[in-house]
Order: C-alpha cells, then structure tokens, then sequence
C-alpha cells in the first residue's frame, strides 16, 4: 500500500482527529475506513468527524454513498485505493484512518477470490424460507453455518451459493493465506474503563445534539446502512417501545461490545505497532504519530 499509512482501533478512541492532525502535520490526506461513516446523513450517529476536523484537511470516503447503496469490502477497496491514488498523484501522503476490520483487511491484504454472483442460484434460493437457507449451509459448510450470522438472508445465500460454483467450503476459501501488501501504521486504543468512558459519554452527547431528529428525519437506508450501530435501537425509542434513557443504555452497552471487538479484531489481525493513548498526553501522540507516519512516507519514497 505505497503512501499510505494507517491508524487503526477500536470506536471512541479518538482516531479521526488524530489522523487530521497527523495529515496536516504531514502535508496529507485521510481516507476513512469506516463502513457506515461512507453514508451521506446520520452524521451524529455514526460520529463522522466534526466540522473543524473535517476542515484540517481533506478527507475522502465520509458521506459519499446514499444510505441506500450496499456496501462491502470489497467495494470499499476499489473506493479506497481509487482515493489513495488521486491524493498519490497530487503529490501527497495518504493516512487510511478507521476501526472497520475487514475494510482495512481488504486494503492490507487484499480479498480472496471468490466466484461471482450466479442470478440463477440466487433465484432459487431466495424461494426457500431463512431457516431452510440455514440448514442448506449447515449440510455444505457447517463451520461457515456457526460463525455466519443466521439472521442475513443475503450473507447466507452467498456462503451456499460459493459452495456450490467452486464445489469447495466458504470457509476454506475465506480462510486462505494471504499475502499483505507493505503496510505501516499504528494501532490505537486506551484502557479499557477510559475508553468505556469515552463511549458513554459519546453516546449522551448524540442524543444532546439531536440524533433522535437526525434518525426520524433520515431517508430510507439499504441493508448495509440499517445495520448502522444504534439505528434500529432509536428506531424502537421513536415508535415508542423504550423510553430516552433505556435507549442510551441500549446503545452504550452495544457500544462497548463493538469496542472490544475490535479490539480483539486488531490484536489478532494487524500487524500495525500498538500504542496505548492512555499513556500519552494529546500532544505527545500527535508528535509520536506524525514522526513515525513521516518515517514511513519517506522510505515509501526512496
């Protein structure tokens, strides 16, 4: 990945404007990594970046698709590395920033190469009933079947339909050795009851600034788009089924899981250096970041 440089962690750690910060600082520009920042609208939801930050430098892949465009990563890939490029051929550095792992996965190491999408297959399974779907997969590909989940009409059509047009298990396939592209960059996060912190208190200023509003007011959203974390539970406060604080609650515990799920995702996946920001003060980790960042760039360049 010639010219870019990674910043990489789990949500509320403050990576956006970090990366900004480190881009100026650099003479860059950011390319997010984040699967629902893409969407144009719900802004507060989703926590894109602010104005200021947004005003730094500029930034590529936030607000770009309609809520109603299906996302993936492999989408995502073609998009990032079309942005990497552009900034690329305008003479500056790239600083890819998000928590998204199969995004950033998809930009470090590339996809497997699975078969595309046969409309005959899919015509006919769409006619079965989602628990059918379930037990096909289970017969095909039972490790697949444990880890997918079984809810995803559309994610189990696919993992039946690559079984059947390669006559191989997704699984086996999904899980082929690949081989990274020279990466660098870092790997952020906090102690555990800081970032807990963080998250709660991001989630109470959403709602002080008007997600509820934001959410009623939001076009329709596509099945990438609805999967947005918190949706569904706004969703349910608007409609009338919780009440304003069981909501929060409900969006900060998800928050918190999500969290520490990237957290594992990184630990286990990346191979980018880990740094503890609970460690550094603000100004120490935006110097520490940019001298490694400008580092990197300058061996890209040689």
């Amino acid at each position: 990945m010639t010219g870019a440089f990674f910043i990489v962690g789990p949500t509320a750690t403050g990576k956006s404007e970090i990366a900004a910060a480190v881009a100026s600082a650099c003479g860059g520009e950011v390319v997010s990594a984040d699967a629902f920042q893409i969407y144009a609208g719900l802004s507060h939801l989703t926590a894109k970046p602010d104005p200021a930050t947004l005003a730094m430098v500029r930034h590529h892949l936030i607000g770009a698709f309609p809520l109603t465009e299906q996302m993936n990563a492999e989408r995502f890939r073609v998009e990032a590395l079309a942005a990497i490029a552009d900034i690329r051929a305008h003479g500056r550095p790239a600083l890819v920033v998000g928590g998204s792992g199969m995004y950033i996965k998809a930009l470090t190491h590339g996809l497997s190469r699975l078969p595309a999408a046969d409309a005959d297959i899919r015509n006919e399974f769409e006619q079965l009933s989602t628990p059918e779907l379930l037990t096909k997969l289970l017969q095909l590909d039972p490790a697949t079947a444990a880890e997918i989940d079984r809810k995803n009409r559309r994610r189990l059509i696919r993992a039946v339909e690559i079984c059947l047009l390669t006559g191989r298990r997704a699984s086996e396939l999904r899980n082929q050795p690949q081989t990274p592209s020279s990466t660098a960059g870092v790997f952020v996060f906090r102690d555990r009851d800081e970032l807990n912190r963080r998250i709660n208190r991001r989630v109470e200023v959403m709602f002080a600034n008007g997600v509820i509003d934001e959410v009623r007011g939001a076009d329709e959203t596509g099945e990438t788009a609805t999967k947005t974390l918190g949706l569904a539970a706004i969703r349910e406060l608007i409609a009338g089924s919780i009440t304003e604080p069981e909501c929060i609650a409900q969006i900060q515990q998800a928050t918190r899981r999500y969290a520490k799920r990237q957290l594992t995702w990184f630990r286990q996946q990346s191979t980018f250096e880990p740094l503890n920001l609970t460690e550094y003060g603000w100004s120490e980790s935006i110097e520490l970041i940019t001298r490694k960042a400008r580092l990197s760039f300058a061996q890209q360049d040689d």
